[in-house]
């Protein structure tokens, strides 16, 4: 996938998340360090409102991905990175945010908050990614 592409589909992706939640929840989601502890919420918000039909795996694809791509580009806003598709593994790509010497699985994180561990918190690991770029 092309770096232009990429950059697009990620933004548009994150656009879409802000609009989800709109219609969704009437949550306002604005690009701000203290609107990803509403990720949090969003995510598990999902699961009450449409249990088990939030949880199919085209609902937990898309969520993951929206709203992970919402995390990184407000990432973006305050400590820059770039984008990028692996395909190494052709069964199983994936979308990582590259800033400086480390990448950041953002929709992975939300996958592990929404299906696996409803404790883990994507703020948490949004805060921590911030603080390792930031200093």
């Amino acid at each position: 996938m092309e770096q232009q592409n990429l950059n697009t589909l990620m933004s548009e992706s994150a656009n879409d998340a802000a609009v989800v939640a709109n219609e969704e929840f009437n949550i306002e989601l604005d690009y701000s360090q203290q609107s990803i502890g509403v990720v949090d919420d969003l995510l598990l918000s999902f699961v009450e409102k449409y249990q088990d039909k939030a949880l199919e795996d085209s609902a937990v694809f898309t969520l993951c991905n929206i709203f992970g791509a919402y995390v990184g580009e407000t990432y973006k806003k305050y400590a820059g990175g770039t984008w990028r598709y692996d395909d190494t593994d052709p069964k199983a790509p994936f979308v990582v945010l590259d800033c400086k010497d480390r990448s950041y699985a953002f929709a992975g994180i939300c996958y592990e908050r929404l299906v696996n561990n409803s404790q883990v918190s994507v703020k948490s690991y949004f805060d921590k990614a911030l603080s390792a770029n930031t200093q």
